[in-house]
């Protein structure tokens, strides 16, 4: 899973979560190195496989699905080196009862190659049955695979067509259908997250971090020590002189 943990990195976000927050969401340590041994090297044993779903990993529902010390069937997932479904694109199903419809994708999840389109592919499934309560039927979206399931449609015409990604005389790398040669853009709805719609339509809050001091340079490298550093920035000189020392 490596691999398309790696691929689904270079996705858009939809969460906007920091990396950091979703890993240490997923983390379960089964064995620790217990503090105050210092004859022992330092070690953990952190789950590293998990079951991927539509539960996105930073969830609780998520964490019930792999609870510790849970094994599950594996799931094997060819990877696919170049992404090329997001977001917002007009994609036609090639299999099941709705083969031929279109539809919109709402959800992209990169680790098993799966998206979940709008109106295809649904089934209706009962919710907060008890005792007493027989629950509720609501439609439910399933998964289509985007190596056999799926196809692009054609902006220009609206049928469904293979495409292959090229460069434009800018440098832009696109997709063009092989069909017509026309560009299927990325939709704008790949840029969306919980947070905005666009970037230029987000306020910032009182409590807010202000984007000039994030996006602010506060560290340049340089071949010096912290003390080198700080006397440099304080406009202090060294005029002492130094001890002489001798080696043999």
């Amino acid at each position: 899973m490596k691999l398309t943990q790696f691929l689904a990195s270079k996705l858009k976000d939809f969460s906007n979560l920091p990396k950091e927050y979703i890993e240490r969401s997923k983390q379960q340590v089964y064995w620790k190195t217990p503090r105050g041994l210092p004859n022992y090297l330092p070690k953990t044993v952190e789950r590293k496989k998990f079951r991927y779903t539509t539960n996105r990993s930073w969830t609780g529902q998520f964490r019930q699905q792999n609870l510790p010390h849970t094994i599950r069937k594996k799931v094997f997932v060819q990877p696919i080196e170049e992404w090329s479904f997001f977001r917002g694109d007009r994609i036609e199903v090639l299999t099941g009862r709705d083969k031929g419809k279109h539809g919109i994708i709402t959800q992209v999840i990169a680790e098993r190659n799966w998206v979940i389109c709008e109106g295809t592919n649904w089934h209706y499934r009962i919710v907060g049955a008890e005792k007493d309560f027989p629950g509720i039927y609501i439609r439910s979206e399933a998964p289509l695979r985007v190596d056999r399931d799926i196809r692009l449609v054609d902006p220009s015409d609206l049928q469904g067509t293979d495409f292959e990604w090229r460069y434009t005389e800018d440098g832009e790398k696109v997709r063009v259908s092989t069909r017509s040669g026309r560009i299927i853009p990325i939709p704008d709805a790949n840029n969306q997250t919980h947070d905005y719609k666009t970037k230029a339509a987000y306020l910032e809050r009182p409590k807010d971090t202000p984007a000039a001091v994030v996006g602010e340079v506060t560290f340049e490298p340089k071949l010096c020590t912290f003390e080198m550093d700080i006397m440099e920035k304080m406009d202090i000189v060294e005029e002492g002189v130094p001890k002489k020392s001798y080696w043999y």
